[in-house]
């Protein structure tokens, strides 16, 4: 399974890291040189939580990143997992017929 979070796509990037040698100008020295550029890649904090909606009364196992997990707090559990497609709606209560 790749490295990607359920809720929000996060996943892994790259960059590249600088390796430098010498001293700073404003500190004396002759400044900063770069002597090699590597590649490297950002991976994404993810977690398996089991979450519970009330909502559906029931617990989904997912795959989120820790940004993921805030977005849960905030906006509630069955709001966040329906918007990124991983549950359905519930069924609206049959409306009572009125005399």
């Amino acid at each position: 399974m790749s490295r990607v979070c359920q809720v929000t796509g996060r996943g892994t990037t790259s960059g590249r890291t600088y390796t430098r040698r010498g001293v700073a100008k404003r500190k004396g020295g002759i400044g900063r040189k770069t002597t090699g550029i590597t590649k490297r890649t950002f991976q994404v904090n993810l977690q398996w939580k089991n979450i519970f909606v009330p909502e559906l009364n029931k617990t989904v196992r997912v795959r989120l990143s820790t940004r993921a997990l805030k977005t849960i707090t905030k906006k509630g559990a069955y709001r966040t997992l329906l918007d990124a497609g991983l549950i359905k709606a519930r069924k609206p209560a049959p409306k009572k017929a009125s005399a």
